[in-house]
């Protein structure tokens, strides 16, 4: 495909003025010193040449809406469009951020709604929904961690133990508040040991960060001895949500004796994830840390809602208005159609689909990272694939076959990792249709690796040397001649 500028001919437009061409000597009259010398640089193009161009370039994105997006850790599903038109209704969009309660009622009986139904979820008392993000989530709910330490008087507790399987974000997040972050490996398992955290634990502990099923999709069996571990040693326990999707309706966090929660809107409750975002990151406590979440906080002030910044205690603002709005509706929009027999099918299809696809594909040849029946995603590993064909190899090849790749390299513990989460909006046919295809792979490692090598084929860009282009960018068009 062709840049517009490459398609680019002198002389030709896509524009009809009305009546005479503009009266440039008018305009320079009267914009003066603001009206440019030079021509813009811009491609001079018909209007149906602009719209084939980027008709073509949007049909090469690769997204939910498009095809199977099997990212691990991710929870790529699909986004309910009913969801979209109820975000777009005037009577939410047309109210000003800065409106005054009075007139934001809706708005704010959406929140309170929607803080009560993720603190009914989860198991939680008390939700926030100002972060932004699944990772401003996390530091908020860590944020939260030391002012409740600094509140006892607990200088001391100042290290954070985080599994060697955590997301990426958790030891940032962590060391952001001023934690020491202490790694705790795995046991052989994939799972937290109680053996291997009890060398760990002490009276400088100020939280343990996880992950309940893990990022190996693993549910961790020894939570509820590790909970009671922490809370001896006088710690909080720390659950990142972002897979919560596997439990969501069937098991509450709060229940296994977590402390404190964030929750990624745009994996669990279908809200655009990555480019289509933005995300929300929604964090939720326990009574015993409520105080210490960010203001201002919905409260009732007679037969109306009012926001307070009246909570002394509080980590304070984490953002400049009340998280991402949109997001909280649809959000809200999905949780109250499903109801609470509909999250637990959710959740429930969810494993069902990766117990499936994970069946197929070992019954191929494929191996499994981990031994240990999966939750809503599985690893495995192209440790040992045939004529040095690598991970890396397979990702690329299944970009020729239509399919955004799985995660790979992720998590680190997992030599050659492929990480695979088919969440619960796929269907068996198509979960069988991308198996075909792994198999298909798995077979041209042994018969054509030269093929795999140097896929992508079928793409307009092909194997880039990637250390070389993050090395050396070049974004810019430069006309030529």
């Amino acid at each position: 495909m062709k840049l517009s500028f490459e398609n680019s001919r002198p002389g030709r437009s896509g524009l009809n003025w009305p009546g005479d061409e503009p009266d440039t000597a008018a305009l320079r009259k009267e914009l003066g010193e603001l009206l440019r010398e030079d021509e813009p640089l811009l491609p001079e193009l018909s209007e149906i040449e602009v719209v084939r161009h980027y008709t073509e370039l949007s049909n090469r994105n690769q997204g939910v809406d498009t095809n199977f997006y099997p990212l691990g850790s991710c929870t790529m599903k699909y986004n309910p469009k009913i969801n979209e038109e109820l975000a777009s209704m005037p009577g939410f969009t047309d109210v000003h951020p800065l409106a005054p309660d009075c007139c934001a009622q809706g708005w704010m009986k959406v929140y309170s709604d929607l803080e009560k139904a993720l603190a009914a979820i989860t198991g939680m008392d008390s939700f926030s929904l100002h972060p932004m993000a699944g990772a401003h989530g996390e530091l908020t709910g860590m944020m939260i961690v030391a002012a409740y330490f600094r509140k006892r008087g607990e200088k001391n507790r100042t290290k954070v133990l985080v599994p060697d399987s955590a997301h990426g974000t958790n030891p940032a997040s962590a060391a952001l508040t001023g934690h020491e972050v202490v790694n705790v490996p795995s046991g052989k398992d994939g799972m937290v040991s109680p053996d291997i955290l009890s060398q760990y634990l002490g009276d400088d502990t100020a939280a343990l960060m996880m992950t309940n099923p893990n990022t190996l999709g693993i549910f961790e069996q020894h939570i509820c001895d590790v909970a009671k571990m922490v809370h001896k040693a006088g710690g909080l326990l720390y659950y990142d949500g972002a897979n919560l999707n596997a439990i969501a309706g069937n098991a509450k966090p709060g229940d296994m004796g977590f402390d404190v929660i964030h929750i990624n809107l745009h994996k669990t409750f279908s809200t655009p994830h990555g480019g289509g975002g933005p995300g929300s990151g929604p964090v939720g406590v326990k009574e015993h840390l409520a105080d210490f979440l960010p203001v201002p906080r919905i409260v009732k002030d007679g037969e109306s809602l009012a926001l307070s910044n009246d909570f002394p205690d509080s980590i304070g603002r984490v953002g400049g208005f009340y998280g991402n709005a949109l997001v909280a509706l649809k959000a809200y929009a999905y949780i109250f159609n499903l109801g609470p027999e509909g999250l637990s099918e959710m959740s429930a299809t969810a494993v069902l689909n990766a117990r499936y696809l994970l069946k197929l594909l070992v019954a191929q040849g494929w191996k499994l990272a981990n031994d240990a029946p999966c939750m809503h995603e599985f690893v495995l590993t192209g440790e040992g694939l045939p004529n040095g064909v690598r991970t890396l190899d397979v990702a690329k090849r299944l970009i020729d076959a239509g399919y955004h790749p799985p995660t790979i390299y992720f998590p680190l513990i997992v030599h050659e990792a492929l990480m695979i989460e088919p969440t619960e909006t796929e269907w068996p046919e198509k979960l069988e249709e991308f198996a075909a295809v792994m198999e298909r792979v798995l077979r041209e490692c042994q018969d054509e690796p030269e093929v795999l090598k140097a896929a992508p084929i079928t793409t307009p860009v092909t194997r880039l040397d990637e250390a070389r282009a993050a090395r050396d960018l070049d974004l810019a068009f430069r006309r030529q001649g």
